[in-house]
């Protein structure tokens, strides 16, 4: 992958004599192999992650994000709420320790505490303390279709959400706010369902096999088939399960003497397998290209610690959407620094795939690029398609190495059939070879849908972070205490939503995240904007400082030099 010692600065005509008033390194040489050239006056960017393109060349069309800052009396109150909610947990910690309060959480016997501890009590702190004031407004058991509405089957408590029981009553025609539902697929009828159920009837329901063995069967070899077309590859792989796709396959290409450089907000299977390569990891900032290109240069320059011997490989790992933050990978300047450098790319389309590009192809199709520049493209079929598990695509080498090598692909049971009919049916319609403009009419709705609904909360005064163009949408909440009351108030006016605050967001930066489909129709939305709306100003949510959401591409390059 990389070029030998002796020519790990690049392409030859990456450094040269020192002139014009230059000052010149020890060697007399100065480094002017910079791709993307920085600004020469600094300026401060009005919000963070927020600039014009550093290579507006490499871009077909505007790239709009938004993240607006957070106002600063919001983290004052913020961080004095999170300060009240621990000292108080220490307090009932204290009364649990004396039995004065009950104590429902596990915790070591007496006669054990000179054996390593199984729970750390630390750890647990914020699960005891923080977490279980606002449990109800997870794991809600639902008792239907997963689309655009669901029914949710009451619970109650009796103890502060340390137990649930179920009241026998359910909740109707709650509006879904956050399934990854993107194109509408997760129905149970139509032309998905009914194939699936007519290949059930033919296949059974399961496998009881690996690939490699008895479970190879015709259906999975068509479904791989259509995803290398779909994706533009020469060759693709399905795995059964999302997680593993990532967790299990990069440990297969990687390993002791690679480097693998990560973005900060990767997906927990990306990190796992990651760690479980063996590998050095080394991140760089949430889609920030000086950060990316300053960690690729310092990797051909000074190579593997102590030995200073080249990298065998360097592997750039990003997501086309980042699932909590809407922010969609800007992905022509992350091939341009991959070209530059001779590293591989590994590209996770988990969101992204069927919900962006004007073919549903995801973030390659959205920006006009080849996938044959993306090394590794991987992606789920748990969001846009309705069904479960991964693929990975990429060269015929590539796979046929996978086949061999990936824990996946030799130890996991063989994808359900009806699970992979599922795939194929959604995946022909989203082509338009079912002959019907379904799919095409699937990728325009939820590409309205997206535009209208994040306009809409812009102009109600909140804060959302993310692309124009991404059907992930982050409403920000920041104090602790709203992400419970915000759930809750949302639920009274049927509307079911998705909140998350500490630890998988930073402490300040709680939110709800909304997902947009093209099954939700006009009046659906409306509904939730007015309800959203409505309890916004009762939280008093709507923080945001400025009338219209300006043109954000990333931090501003000298303040990321800076930084660095």
């Amino acid at each position: 992958m990389t070029e030998s010692a002796t020519s790990k600065l690049l392409n030859g005509d990456i450094c040269h004599r020192t002139s014009n008033g230059k000052k010149a390194s020890k060697n007399g040489f100065v480094k002017d192999h910079s791709l993307f050239e920085q600004p020469q006056k600094y300026r401060r960017p009005r919000d963070k992650n927020q600039n014009v393109p550093h290579n507006s060349s490499l871009y077909k069309k505007p790239f709009v994000e938004s993240f607006e800052e957070t106002p600063l009396w919001v983290a004052v109150l913020t961080y004095m709420g999170y300060g009240i909610l621990t000292i108080f947990g220490y307090l009932r910690d204290f009364l649990r320790h004396w039995n004065i309060e009950k104590c429902h959480v596990a915790r070591e016997r007496d006669e054990q505490k000179d054996f390593v501890p199984l729970y750390q009590d630390f750890e647990n702190f914020y699960t005891r303390n923080l977490y279980m004031r606002i449990r109800d407004n997870w794991n809600r058991p639902i008792c239907s279709v997963p689309g655009a509405k669901v029914d949710l089957v009451e619970r109650v408590t009796h103890d502060y959400n340390w137990t649930f029981e179920h009241t026998g009553k359910v909740v109707k025609d709650v509006i879904n706010m956050g399934s990854y539902n993107y194109l509408g697929f997760a129905e149970n009828t139509g032309a998905c369902a009914d194939a699936a159920l007519e290949v059930t009837k033919m296949y059974g329901a399961g496998v009881g096999s690996t690939r490699c063995e008895m479970g190879n069967l015709d259906i999975h070899e068509e479904m791989e088939q259509l995803v290398a077309r779909f994706l533009g590859v020469e060759s693709a792989m399905a795995f059964g399960m999302g997680f593993a796709t990532n967790s299990m396959n990069i440990p297969a290409l990687m390993g002791k003497g690679c480097l693998i450089l990560s973005d900060e907000l990767n997906h927990t299977s990306l990190v796992l397998g990651a760690r479980l390569s063996g590998s050095t990891i080394r991140v760089f900032k949430h889609n920030n290209m000086q950060s990316l290109e300053k960690l690729l240069r310092d990797a051909i320059v000074h190579g593997q610690p102590r030995t200073h011997r080249p990298w065998k490989k360097i592997l750039i790992v990003v997501e086309g959407i980042y699932s909590m933050e809407g922010s969609i990978v800007r992905l022509p300047e992350v091939i341009a620094l991959k070209k530059r450098y001779k590293a591989y790319l590994y590209l996770d389309e988990a969101h992204s795939i069927g919900a962006l590009g004007p073919n549903g192809r995801g973030v390659v199709d959205y920006f006009g690029l080849d996938s044959k520049d993306v090394d590794i493209m991987m992606g789920t079929f748990t969001k846009s398609f309705g069904a479960a598990g991964g693929y990975i695509g990429g060269k015929k080498e590539l796979i046929d190495y996978l086949r061999r090598h990936s824990h996946s692909a030799m130890y996991a049971t063989s994808m359900s059939p009806p699970v992979a009919q599922q795939i194929i049916t959604s995946m022909k319609i989203i082509m338009g070879e079912d002959g019907t403009t379904l799919g095409a009419d699937r990728l325009r709705q939820l590409s309205q849908n997206t535009t209208y609904f994040r306009r809409r909360l812009h102009e109600m005064g909140f804060i959302i972070y993310g692309n124009d163009d991404s059907p992930v949408v982050p409403l920000m909440l920041y104090m602790p205490a709203k992400i419970g009351a915000f759930g809750r108030e949302m639920l009274k006016r049927n509307i079911g939503t998705v909140v998350v605050g500490f630890p998988a967001t930073p402490i300040i930066e709680s939110r709800a995240r909304f997902c947009v489909s093209a099954a939700h129709t006009r009046e659906m939305l409306d509904t939730a904007l007015e309800a959203i709306s409505e309890v916004g100003d009762l939280l008093q949510l709507k923080y945001s400082r400025r009338e219209q959401p300006l043109p954000s591409l990333g931090w501003m390059s000298e303040e990321s030099l800076l930084q660095d």
